[in-house]
């Protein structure tokens, strides 16, 4: 029997967390499954106080630490250093507190892994929302789902409902998720581009479906363009932290003015699509942003939080 720990980083959304923990114990599968949740609020501690409180009654072993250092990629290192000294499982899930997995989630990613062999697989989120988002946002990356085609994939993005071999967090230096990310995001690009280096395989598992709630504060346009210019700040940063040779610099400042000096064309072009007149706004902030990170300027994100 395969067995899979799920690790769950929380900061300040207890809500989403139960809404989480209430799915896991839906789980259809065979797996023999233990949840680990590191709480990122050591002053108020809500997450882990709610899991003490569920965890005499619940389906699954429940395990909670609390992280002191504020930042997500604190708080994922934590979860990764418990589960290699106190877990003998083969897979670690990851999942985002304001997420929450369908029955066959945990099935579906385990599938996909034995049919490619892959090291890390990822899965479909969609997104529910408190408040329906305009026309201009709804179609943008932050809001829009993530998806792709079933099977092998050349890299994963983002560490919000993925499953990773054990061994690709044992043979990594440590730590695993670069600290310097801890408020900005960006750890789970910096964390799979090292994954890459080394030649692992990744793959995507459509039908591991979980869903993500989104509040009235992020659906909204302005936010969207805050992201598109995080992003491409934070990429920027795992870009440069890898000292790309002179030819990697060129053709990326390359994409940087393309994205800049064609925005008002496409900005005329894709006006009258709805499912596209952003677009041009979302490339010229991620462009923004990775001018910004070239000369040293950095954007928590992370240091607001959205939804409860």
């Amino acid at each position: 029997m395969v067995e899979v720990a799920i690790a769950i980083p929380t900061f300040k959304r207890p809500r989403g967390l139960e809404r989480l923990l209430a799915a896991l114990e839906q789980l259809e599968t065979a797996a023999a499954v233990e949840i680990v949740v590191a709480d990122n609020d050591a002053e108020h501690h809500e997450g882990s106080d709610l899991c003490e409180k569920l965890k005499a009654d619940y389906r699954w072993p429940l395990t909670t630490i609390v992280v002191a250092e504020r930042g997500i990629a604190q708080a994922r290192n934590a979860l990764v250093d418990f589960v290699l000294v106190h877990s003998s499982a083969k897979f670690v899930a990851m999942l985002d507190d304001d997420e929450w997995p369908d029955p066959h989630w945990l099935e579906a990613l385990l599938g996909m892994q034995r049919a490619t062999r892959a090291d890390a697989v990822r899965g479909t989120i969609l997104r529910e929302f408190e408040t329906r988002p305009g026309a201009w946002a709804a179609h943008c990356p932050g809001i829009s789902a993530i998806r792709e085609k079933s099977g092998p994939l050349p890299m994963i993005e983002g560490a919000g409902n993925v499953m990773i071999a054990r061994h690709c967090f044992e043979e990594l230096e440590q730590p695993c998720f670069d600290p310097a990310f801890a408020l900005s995001g960006g750890e789970d690009r910096d964390f799979f581009t090292r994954l890459r280096r080394l030649g692992r395989r990744f793959a995507w598992a459509d039908e591991a479906v979980c869903y993500e709630y989104v509040p009235a504060s992020r659906s909204n346009l302005a936010w969207v363009l805050a992201r598109a210019y995080r992003i491409g700040n934070s990429d920027m940063r795992v870009f440069l932290k890898y000292a790309p040779a002179w030819t990697h610099r060129f053709r990326e400042s390359t994409k940087i003015a393309g994205a800049i000096l064609l925005f008002p064309l496409l900005q005329i072009v894709l006006a009258p699509i709805p499912t596209r007149r952003a677009e041009p706004l979302c490339k010229l902030y991620r462009a923004a942003g990775k001018i910004a990170a070239l000369f040293g300027r950095y954007y928590d994100e992370y240091a607001i939080v959205h939804g409860g």
